[in-house]
Protein backbone atom coordinates (compact mmCIF):
# COMPACT_ATOMS: atom_id res chain seq x y z
CA UNK A 1 0.00 0.00 0.00
CA UNK A 2 1.36 3.36 -1.04
CA UNK A 3 2.08 5.65 1.92
CA UNK A 4 0.32 9.00 2.17
CA UNK A 5 2.07 12.14 1.02
CA UNK A 6 3.20 14.17 4.01
CA UNK A 7 2.93 17.91 4.57
CA UNK A 8 3.69 20.01 7.61
CA UNK A 9 4.54 23.32 9.29
CA UNK A 10 7.88 24.54 10.59
CA UNK A 11 8.31 27.42 13.03
CA UNK A 12 8.64 28.14 16.71
CA UNK A 13 6.50 28.15 18.77
CA UNK A 14 3.74 26.36 16.85
CA UNK A 15 2.23 23.80 19.22
CA UNK A 16 -1.05 25.78 19.36
CA UNK A 17 -1.25 26.33 15.59
CA UNK A 18 -4.57 25.76 13.85
CA UNK A 19 -2.81 24.74 10.63
CA UNK A 20 -2.98 20.96 11.23
CA UNK A 21 -6.72 21.10 11.85
CA UNK A 22 -7.21 23.32 8.79
CA UNK A 23 -5.25 21.14 6.42
CA UNK A 24 -6.58 17.86 7.75
CA UNK A 25 -10.10 19.19 7.22
CA UNK A 26 -9.21 20.13 3.67
CA UNK A 27 -7.34 16.89 2.98
CA UNK A 28 -10.24 14.73 4.10
CA UNK A 29 -7.90 11.94 5.13
CA UNK A 30 -6.02 11.80 1.82
CA UNK A 31 -2.77 13.26 3.16
CA UNK A 32 -0.96 13.73 6.47
CA UNK A 33 -0.09 17.09 8.05
CA UNK A 34 2.32 17.45 10.99
CA UNK A 35 3.88 20.10 13.18
CA UNK A 36 7.67 20.21 12.87
CA UNK A 37 8.44 22.37 15.88
CA UNK A 38 11.86 23.51 17.01
CA UNK A 39 14.08 26.54 17.47
CA UNK A 40 16.74 25.15 15.11
CA UNK A 41 15.78 26.07 11.55
CA UNK A 42 18.41 23.85 9.94
CA UNK A 43 17.13 20.80 11.81
CA UNK A 44 13.52 21.53 10.81
CA UNK A 45 14.57 22.10 7.22
CA UNK A 46 16.46 18.80 7.17
CA UNK A 47 13.33 17.04 8.44
CA UNK A 48 11.40 18.57 5.56
CA UNK A 49 13.96 17.35 3.02
CA UNK A 50 13.95 13.83 4.43
CA UNK A 51 10.26 13.25 5.08
CA UNK A 52 7.88 15.80 3.50
CA UNK A 53 6.71 16.78 0.04
CA UNK A 54 5.95 20.37 1.01
CA UNK A 55 5.70 22.51 4.13
CA UNK A 56 4.26 25.72 5.43
CA UNK A 57 6.70 28.10 7.10
CA UNK A 58 5.85 30.50 9.91
CA UNK A 59 7.79 32.83 12.23
CA UNK A 60 10.64 33.09 12.75
CA UNK A 61 11.74 31.09 9.69
CA UNK A 62 10.12 32.79 6.68
CA UNK A 63 13.22 34.65 5.54
CA UNK A 64 15.57 31.74 6.28
CA UNK A 65 13.35 29.38 4.29
CA UNK A 66 13.34 31.76 1.33
CA UNK A 67 17.14 31.67 1.26
CA UNK A 68 17.08 27.89 0.72
CA UNK A 69 14.94 27.92 -2.42
CA UNK A 70 16.17 27.20 -5.92
CA UNK A 71 12.94 28.31 -7.64
CA UNK A 72 11.48 31.56 -6.39
CA UNK A 73 8.00 32.82 -7.22
CA UNK A 74 7.70 36.49 -8.32
CA UNK A 75 6.13 37.69 -5.06
CA UNK A 76 8.90 36.05 -3.04
CA UNK A 77 11.50 37.88 -5.12
CA UNK A 78 10.09 41.15 -3.80
CA UNK A 79 9.02 40.12 -0.30
CA UNK A 80 12.21 38.21 0.45
CA UNK A 81 10.32 35.69 2.55
CA UNK A 82 8.16 32.64 1.94
CA UNK A 83 5.55 30.65 3.80
CA UNK A 84 5.57 27.64 1.45
CA UNK A 85 8.39 25.33 0.41
CA UNK A 86 7.73 22.52 -2.05
CA UNK A 87 9.92 19.86 -3.63
CA UNK A 88 9.78 19.83 -7.43
CA UNK A 89 11.71 18.00 -10.13
CA UNK A 90 13.73 21.18 -10.67
CA UNK A 91 14.50 21.94 -7.03
CA UNK A 92 12.91 23.54 -3.98
CA UNK A 93 10.16 26.03 -4.80
CA UNK A 94 9.48 29.01 -2.52
CA UNK A 95 6.08 30.67 -2.66
CA UNK A 96 4.25 33.23 -0.55
CA UNK A 97 0.51 32.89 -0.04
CA UNK A 98 0.41 35.36 2.87
CA UNK A 99 -0.21 38.32 0.60
CA UNK A 100 -3.13 36.55 -1.12
CA UNK A 101 -4.56 35.68 2.28
CA UNK A 102 -4.40 39.35 3.25
CA UNK A 103 -6.12 40.50 0.07
CA UNK A 104 -8.93 37.98 0.46
CA UNK A 105 -9.37 38.74 4.16
CA UNK A 106 -9.77 42.45 3.37
CA UNK A 107 -11.99 42.02 0.32
CA UNK A 108 -15.36 41.77 2.14
CA UNK A 109 -14.70 45.01 3.97
CA UNK A 110 -13.68 46.81 0.82
CA UNK A 111 -16.96 45.68 -0.77
CA UNK A 112 -19.16 46.92 2.05
CA UNK A 113 -17.35 50.13 2.95
CA UNK A 114 -15.35 52.60 0.91
CA UNK A 115 -12.09 52.23 2.78
CA UNK A 116 -9.79 55.22 2.61
CA UNK A 117 -6.90 53.95 0.46
CA UNK A 118 -4.13 54.45 3.01
CA UNK A 119 -2.80 51.26 4.56
CA UNK A 120 -0.62 51.29 7.66
CA UNK A 121 1.44 48.13 8.04
CA UNK A 122 2.85 47.65 11.53
CA UNK A 123 5.99 45.53 11.39
CA UNK A 124 8.45 44.66 8.64
CA UNK A 125 9.16 40.97 9.18
CA UNK A 126 7.97 38.29 6.76
CA UNK A 127 4.27 38.93 7.46
CA UNK A 128 4.70 42.71 7.39
CA UNK A 129 6.44 42.60 4.03
CA UNK A 130 3.68 40.41 2.60
CA UNK A 131 1.11 42.87 3.96
CA UNK A 132 2.85 45.87 2.39
CA UNK A 133 3.15 43.99 -0.90
CA UNK A 134 -0.58 43.19 -0.83
CA UNK A 135 -1.49 46.80 -0.09
CA UNK A 136 0.68 48.00 -2.98
CA UNK A 137 -1.00 45.48 -5.31
CA UNK A 138 -4.40 46.79 -4.16
CA UNK A 139 -3.34 50.30 -5.18
CA UNK A 140 -3.33 51.78 -1.68
CA UNK A 141 -0.83 54.28 -0.35
CA UNK A 142 1.33 52.33 2.09
CA UNK A 143 3.11 53.41 5.24
CA UNK A 144 5.33 50.78 6.90
CA UNK A 145 6.02 51.26 10.60
CA UNK A 146 8.90 49.40 12.18
CA UNK A 147 11.24 49.62 15.14
CA UNK A 148 14.18 49.49 12.72
CA UNK A 149 13.14 52.29 10.37
CA UNK A 150 16.07 51.62 8.01
CA UNK A 151 14.71 48.14 7.32
CA UNK A 152 11.28 49.61 6.58
CA UNK A 153 12.76 52.29 4.32
CA UNK A 154 14.74 49.70 2.36
CA UNK A 155 11.66 47.56 1.79
CA UNK A 156 9.52 50.59 0.88
CA UNK A 157 12.02 51.42 -1.84
CA UNK A 158 12.08 47.82 -3.02
CA UNK A 159 8.29 47.88 -3.44
CA UNK A 160 8.46 51.12 -5.39
CA UNK A 161 11.19 49.72 -7.64
CA UNK A 162 9.62 46.32 -8.29
CA UNK A 163 5.82 46.63 -8.08
CA UNK A 164 4.30 49.03 -10.59
CA UNK A 165 1.69 51.52 -9.45
CA UNK A 166 1.01 55.16 -8.73
CA UNK A 167 0.49 54.79 -4.99
CA UNK A 168 3.09 55.93 -2.47
CA UNK A 169 5.13 53.67 -0.21
CA UNK A 170 6.90 55.24 2.75
CA UNK A 171 8.33 54.25 6.13
CA UNK A 172 8.06 55.59 9.66
CA UNK A 173 8.93 54.75 13.24
CA UNK A 174 6.60 52.89 15.60
CA UNK A 175 6.45 56.16 17.57
CA UNK A 176 4.29 57.52 14.72
CA UNK A 177 1.64 54.82 15.24
CA UNK A 178 -1.10 57.10 16.60
CA UNK A 179 -0.65 59.65 13.82
CA UNK A 180 -0.99 57.08 11.05
CA UNK A 181 -3.79 55.20 12.80
CA UNK A 182 -5.72 58.47 12.50
CA UNK A 183 -5.01 58.75 8.77
CA UNK A 184 -5.29 55.12 7.68
CA UNK A 185 -8.34 53.33 6.36
CA UNK A 186 -6.68 49.94 6.81
CA UNK A 187 -4.35 48.90 9.62
CA UNK A 188 -2.50 45.60 9.22
CA UNK A 189 -0.85 44.67 12.50
CA UNK A 190 1.82 41.99 12.13
CA UNK A 191 3.83 42.25 15.37
CA UNK A 192 3.61 39.35 17.85
CA UNK A 193 3.13 41.67 20.85
CA UNK A 194 1.20 44.83 21.65
CA UNK A 195 3.17 48.06 21.39
CA UNK A 196 2.67 50.76 24.06
CA UNK A 197 1.17 53.11 21.47
CA UNK A 198 -1.98 50.97 21.33
CA UNK A 199 -2.91 52.41 24.72
CA UNK A 200 -1.98 55.95 23.68
CA UNK A 201 -4.60 56.37 20.93
CA UNK A 202 -6.68 59.50 21.48
CA UNK A 203 -10.31 59.99 20.51
CA UNK A 204 -9.31 62.03 17.43
CA UNK A 205 -6.95 59.24 16.30
CA UNK A 206 -9.74 56.69 16.55
CA UNK A 207 -12.33 58.92 14.86
CA UNK A 208 -10.03 60.01 12.07
CA UNK A 209 -8.91 63.45 13.12
CA UNK A 210 -10.76 66.43 11.71
CA UNK A 211 -13.00 64.30 9.51
CA UNK A 212 -16.20 62.50 10.36
CA UNK A 213 -15.82 59.05 11.84
CA UNK A 214 -13.96 57.23 9.12
CA UNK A 215 -14.40 53.55 8.28
CA UNK A 216 -11.34 51.62 9.36
CA UNK A 217 -10.45 47.97 9.00
CA UNK A 218 -7.97 46.37 11.37
CA UNK A 219 -6.44 43.07 10.24
CA UNK A 220 -4.19 41.30 12.70
CA UNK A 221 -1.79 38.45 12.02
CA UNK A 222 -1.68 36.97 15.53
CA UNK A 223 -4.86 34.99 16.07
CA UNK A 224 -3.75 33.16 19.23
CA UNK A 225 -2.84 36.17 21.39
CA UNK A 226 -4.15 39.23 19.54
CA UNK A 227 -2.89 42.66 20.54
CA UNK A 228 -6.31 44.10 19.73
CA UNK A 229 -8.12 42.38 22.59
CA UNK A 230 -11.90 42.13 22.75
CA UNK A 231 -11.91 44.78 25.46
CA UNK A 232 -9.72 47.18 23.46
CA UNK A 233 -11.76 46.68 20.29
CA UNK A 234 -14.94 47.42 22.23
CA UNK A 235 -13.40 50.71 23.42
CA UNK A 236 -12.36 51.65 19.88
CA UNK A 237 -15.73 50.75 18.35
CA UNK A 238 -17.60 52.72 21.02
CA UNK A 239 -15.75 55.82 19.82
CA UNK A 240 -15.89 54.89 16.12
CA UNK A 241 -18.61 52.33 15.30
CA UNK A 242 -17.28 52.07 11.73
CA UNK A 243 -14.15 50.26 12.86
CA UNK A 244 -14.18 46.66 11.60
CA UNK A 245 -11.88 43.91 12.79
CA UNK A 246 -10.64 41.00 10.67
CA UNK A 247 -9.13 38.26 12.82
CA UNK A 248 -5.87 36.61 11.93
CA UNK A 249 -7.90 33.41 11.63
CA UNK A 250 -9.40 34.76 8.40
CA UNK A 251 -5.91 35.53 7.06
CA UNK A 252 -4.82 32.03 8.13
CA UNK A 253 -7.61 30.25 6.29
CA UNK A 254 -7.23 32.18 3.04
CA UNK A 255 -3.47 31.73 2.85
CA UNK A 256 -3.94 28.03 3.71
CA UNK A 257 -6.37 27.55 0.83
CA UNK A 258 -3.78 28.95 -1.58
CA UNK A 259 -1.02 26.84 -0.03
CA UNK A 260 -3.17 23.70 -0.33
CA UNK A 261 -3.43 24.20 -4.08
CA UNK A 262 0.34 24.64 -4.36
CA UNK A 263 0.90 21.52 -2.26
CA UNK A 264 -1.44 19.20 -4.12
CA UNK A 265 -2.59 20.88 -7.35
CA UNK A 266 -6.12 20.36 -6.07
CA UNK A 267 -8.87 22.64 -4.76
CA UNK A 268 -9.61 21.95 -1.07
CA UNK A 269 -12.93 21.69 0.67
CA UNK A 270 -12.96 25.34 1.68
CA UNK A 271 -16.12 25.10 3.77
CA UNK A 272 -14.63 22.36 5.93
CA UNK A 273 -11.52 24.51 6.42
CA UNK A 274 -13.68 27.50 7.35
CA UNK A 275 -15.61 25.39 9.85
CA UNK A 276 -12.40 24.79 11.79
CA UNK A 277 -12.27 28.43 12.87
Amino acid sequence: MKSKQKYGLIGDPIKHSLSPALFRAGFGGLYDYDLIEGKDFEKSYETFLNEYKAINVTAPFKELAYSKAEIISPECEVIGACNVLKKTDDGILAANTDYLGIMKALLPYHNTEKIKPITMVVGCGGAGKAAAYAARILGNDVIILNRDINKAEDFAQKLLDNVSGISTVTAASLSDFCRYFRLAGTIIYTLPLAIPQLKELKRTDIQGGLFKKLPKVILEANYLNPSFTTERLSELQTINPKIKYASGKEWLVYQAVEAYEIFTGEVPNIQKMMNVI
